[in-house]
C-alpha cells in the first residue's frame, strides 16, 4: 500500500513539474512574440492623438493599454502614479484605449471630451473612483459614469456634443486596430520604452521602469 502511494505521489509530482515547465515555456513564447510584435510595430505604440501624462520629453515612456471599465486598470492606477512620482522628470505615461467591456467605448469618448476641456485627470480619477457603481460588465450604468464626470467639473452639454464628433470615433477605432497589430488582448497591458513586461505584475512593471530609467541616465 505504501509503495502504491509512493508511485501515485511520484506521478503527481512529475505531472505538476511538467505543467509548471509547460506554463513557463508558454509564457516565455507569448512574451517573445509580443516583444517581437512591439519591435516591428513600435511606431504604433504612441500616436499623436494619445493622452500623455507627465513630461512629454521624458526619456522613459510607459504605454498602458487601458479600459476604463477594467477593475485591474483601476487597481494599477495608483501603482503607475507612484512610479511617476518616483521619477517625476524621467517617466511619462501614454494611454492607449482598449475598450474590451460593454460601454467602454462611450466612456472613452467621455474621457476624450474631458481632455478637450482640460479636465482629463480629474474626470479619469472620478470615473475610476466610481467604477464599482457604473461598470457592471454585463449591464453598465453609463448614467452613473456621466454623473461622476459631471461631479469632476465636466461641462456635460459640451461633452455630449464632442462625443458625437466623428473625430473621437475615428481616434477610438485607430486604437482598436492597434490592439490586433500588437496582440493586446487584455488590460492593463504595459510596454516600457517598447518592451513588454516579462510577466504581469506591479513588481515587474517597477523593475522594468527602473531598468529603463537607469539606461536613460547613462
Amino acid at each position: 500500500m505504501i509503495h502504491r502511494k509512493y508511485i501515485i505521489a511520484l506521478v503527481l509530482g512529475v505531472a505538476l513539474a511538467a505543467f509548471g515547465v509547460g506554463a513557463s515555456l508558454y509564457q516565455s513564447r507569448v512574451h517573445s512574440k509580443q516583444e517581437q510584435q512591439a519591435s516591428e510595430q513600435s511606431e504604433r505604440l504612441v500616436r499623436m492623438h494619445s493622452p500623455v501624462i507627465g513630461p512629454r520629453e521624458a526619456p522613459v515612456t510607459i504605454v498602458e493599454f487601458f479600459d476604463p471599465a477594467c477593475e485591474t486598470c483601476r487597481a494599477f492606477y495608483p501603482v503607475v502614479k507612484d512610479l511617476m512620482k518616483q521619477y517625476p522628470t524621467r517617466v511619462r505615461l501614454v494611454i492607449r484605449y482598449a475598450p474590451f467591456h460593454q460601454g467602454s467605448g462611450e466612456v472613452v469618448k467621455l474621457l476624450e471630451s474631458a481632455r478637450r476641456q482640460d479636465k482629463y485627470l480629474l474626470v479619469l480619477e472620478s470615473l475610476l473612483a466610481a467604477q464599482p457603481q457604473w461598470a457592471d460588465h454585463g449591464s453598465p450604468n453609463l448614467a452613473l459614469a456621466y454623473s461622476a464626470a459631471e461631479q469632476a467639473g465636466l461641462d456635460m452639454a459640451r461633452a455630449r456634443a464632442d462625443m458625437a464628433s466623428p473625430t473621437l470615433e475615428a481616434m477610438l477605432q485607430q486604437d482598436v486596430q492597434v490592439l490586433t497589430a500588437l496582440k493586446v488582448d487584455k488590460t492593463p497591458t504595459f510596454f516600457v520604452n517598447g518592451r513588454p513586461l516579462p510577466s504581469f505584475g506591479a513588481k515587474q512593471l517597477a523593475e522594468l521602469v527602473a531598468q529603463e530609467v537607469s539606461k536613460a541616465g547613462k
